[in-house]
């Protein structure tokens, strides 16, 4: 599929700059200096008030209690016959060049807890993991449930302002077929003096060591560190950004109740990145589990194995 060179631009851009704040973030957990953390609190009481120049636009964290069950369940029952009916979608399996890529690799299985591992690597910042969060939950919703799942935005300040979206930190899945291991790495809580470069994001994770080594293995970056978001299903296939050409251009000025109502209907433009994307991610699950469930690892989604 012919990209627009614009927005191979941006998606570059978009990963050197996660590279640039993830080092930033690095080097100011690091600093341990009296005058650094009375940056990094005056910083933080600015934004709480709302005052002082520079000071970044808050918004809606989304549906929250009785709106928040209700959506979550929308979300994560999304009919196999209109996930069927969506099939690919408008999406190829692409490759890193022209936006994001879902690849065959080889190595040892990854695994965890007697399963298949499926482990991703996102921000809450990132407007591209905030669209791939979409499609992981539905996805990963039919081999198993979550619980806790709370609702987010991408950074109020970033390319792709306010995407909305869900969080994986402080949530937990359960399967019979698969682990799910997700490391968000920052909030979208922006931190420090825009004026001197050094604006981050507060921490909320770190990537272990062998977490770390896969990344640098199968996501090398532009030497600016790793891309988010990084999806590896059980080191036999690997996941980088968003599958082209859905991406977060898709959700903007969307309502969270908006998306999950636009899954259902397989003719919508969400449907064809959100389902069609969800998908190919169930696709590369059915490889690891022998194609169980089979309520997941439909005849639609057998066809899309031999296009990863």
């Amino acid at each position: 599929m012919k990209q627009d060179p614009t927005r191979q631009q941006k998606i570059a851009a978009q990963r050197a700059a996660a590279g640039r704040r993830r080092v930033r973030n690095r080097i100011l957990l690091a600093a341990g200096s009296i005058v650094a953390v009375a940056a990094v609190v005056v910083a933080l009481v600015l934004v709480k008030v709302g005052s002082g120049p520079g000071t970044a636009p808050t918004a809606s964290e989304g549906p929250t209690g009785a709106a928040l069950r209700t959506l979550v369940a929308e979300v994560t029952s999304v009919p196999s016959s209109t996930l069927d009916g969506v099939g690919a979608g408008s999406l190829t399996t692409g490759d890193f060049g022209s936006g994001g890529s879902l690849t065959n690799v080889s190595g040892p299985p990854l695994a965890s807890g007697g399963k298949p591992e499926v482990l991703y690597v996102g921000a809450n910042f990132c407007p591209f993991c905030a669209a791939e969060r979409w499609p992981m939950i539905v996805a990963l919703s039919r081999f198993g449930a979550f619980s806790g799942l709370s609702t987010n935005h991408s950074s109020t300040t970033d390319e792709y302002a306010d995407t909305p979206t869900f969080t994986f930190y402080g949530s937990s899945y359960r399967s019979n077929y698969v682990s799910f291991v997700p490391v968000e790495e920052t909030t979208n809580e922006r931190v420090g003096n825009s004026a001197a470069q050094n604006v981050s994001y507060v921490t909320l994770q770190v990537p272990t060591a062998a977490e770390q080594a896969l990344l640098d293995n199968y996501d090398p970056g532009t030497g600016e560190g790793n891309s988010i978001p990084f999806i590896d299903i059980g080191k036999r296939d690997v996941e980088i950004a968003n599958l082209p050409p859905y991406g977060p251009q898709d959700l903007a000025g969307q309502t969270w109740a908006q998306v999950a109502a636009a899954l259902r209907d397989p003719a919508s433009a969400i449907a064809q990145g959100v389902d069609g994307s969800a998908n190919y991610l169930t696709a590369g699950i059915c490889e690891l589990t022998g194609n169980q469930p089979a309520t997941a690892c439909t005849a639609t989604v057998r066809g899309l194995e031999g296009q990863l």
